[in-house]
């Protein structure tokens, strides 16, 4: 199944989880209800990667409590 969105006026914000320099640098755009784009600010036009809401909580849930797999 392909879903298509229009993320044209998405409000991107960086990843706290991102650092200051310009390696690592995680994007995402709130305000979907059902999931969350995710985009390498860096190279914002290469694509975006989309995930469930529920399985971006739970990854972020993760990370707040250090678990890694």
């Amino acid at each position: 199944m392909t879903v298509r969105l229009d993320l044209a006026g998405a409000a991107w914000r960086k990843s706290s989880y991102s650092d200051a320099g310009a390696d690592n640098c995680v994007e995402i755009a709130d305000g979907l209800p059902c999931a969350v784009p995710v985009r390498d600010s860096k190279n914002p036009e290469a694509g975006v990667l989309l995930f469930p809401a529920g399985a971006w909580s739970a990854f972020v849930n993760d990370l707040k409590a250090d678990r890694r797999p």
